[in-house]
């Protein structure tokens, strides 16, 4: 059974017919002990075979040396895996082929038995259902530019809003509308923090030039936020902006200059819709010369540092309530 239990009166345990938690994961959250949620998405479709998997396992590597315990998250035969083991992690890695799994997709895949790598907003259905309160991830979606026409803003921010679950990275992608996918974090009572810095991130560059509502320096101060959250009953989630380490970092003026080429190069080839986003990152890829892929790497690695060392923090303190309890 994972953590949680079942709901009263329910024909069958709520969710623990469809979810299966790791032992080492099941036994971190049962005594309480750090664990940090990582998503499968960015590994199936955010890098490269073999880079794809050496990130992932580097990723577990650094929250393990934090302290913490990782639980990367993806869905394998129809059923949610919390937690995977090396053998997945690889099968997932040389799966290109593998669907998103965002928030709304996670029953459909699971009532039709199929794989598929949970994005930001799946990830955190999961975590918070289990009882996992950080994430780490490269970048959380956000709103996309024409959004005032198109409708076009991503799951996870309304997944944030509901998940009581910090979630570190580095900042938005790039290519969406920064300023506009802050204030509507605001709008929803997401607080923003920065590490180590007062601006947000702009994924594969270190500055935006928008202010965070506060500024942390220390993973005991990130976790001293999220608890004092989470005590007032404020059951949403926060983002820890992580500035990419800046050997890897690009320059925001060369990002614009090489985002607006492909996004012109988009529209005259008429991408447009679910396509739009990985045609732009692979354009992104190659017209930085493969620099963009270095930076991506690098902030991986490093969000999963981050993250598992707030676990630990967190966990060190009084822990929040379950959900379910």
């Amino acid at each position: 059974m994972t953590p949680g239990g079942p709901s009263a009166g329910a024909t069958r345990p709520r969710g623990e017919a469809w979810i299966a938690v790791a032992p080492e994961v099941a036994q971190a959250l049962a005594d309480g002990a750090a664990v940090v949620a990582l998503e499968s998405t960015a590994i199936v479709h955010g890098l490269p075979w073999p880079d794809n998997l050496a990130i992932a396992q580097e990723m577990e590597a650094a929250v393990r040396r934090a302290g913490a315990v990782p639980a990367t998250i993806a869905v394998l035969q129809g059923r949610v895996r919390v937690g995977l083991t090396p053998a997945e992690l690889e099968r997932l890695a040389r799966a290109p082929a593998v669907p998103k799994l965002s928030w709304r997709d996670l029953p459909i895949a699971l009532a039709r038995g199929g794989d598929g790598a949970t994005t930001v907003a799946g990830t955190l259905a999961v975590a918070g259902r289990v009882g996992i309160r950080v994430f780490a991830t490269g970048g959380i979606g956000g709103v996309h530019p024409g959004a005032e026409t198109t409708f076009d803003i991503s799951a996870d921010l309304a997944a944030l809003a509901r998940t009581p679950c910090l979630v570190v990275c580095s900042g938005a992608k790039s290519l969406l509308d920064l300023p506009r996918t802050l204030e509507l974090l605001e709008s929803l009572g997401v607080p923003v923090l920065g590490y180590g810095t007062s601006e947000l991130p702009a994924f594969y560059c270190r500055t935006s030039g928008l202010p965070v509502a506060a500024q942390v320096d220390s993973p005991a101060e990130a976790a001293a936020v999220a608890r004092a959250q989470w005590a007032l009953g404020l059951d949403g989630g926060l983002v820890l902006a992580v500035p990419v380490p800046a050997a890897a970092a690009l320059d925001e003026a060369e990002v614009r200059a090489v985002l607006a080429a492909a996004e012109e190069r988009a529209a005259a080839l008429g991408v447009r819709g679910p396509a739009l986003t990985p045609f732009l990152l692979a354009e992104l890829h190659a017209r930085s010369g493969g620099r963009t892929l270095v930076a991506n790497a690098a902030l991986l690695r490093e969000n999963a540092a981050v993250a598992g060392a707030v676990a630990c923090a967190l966990a060190a303190g009084e822990p929040p309530a379950g959900r379910d309890q």
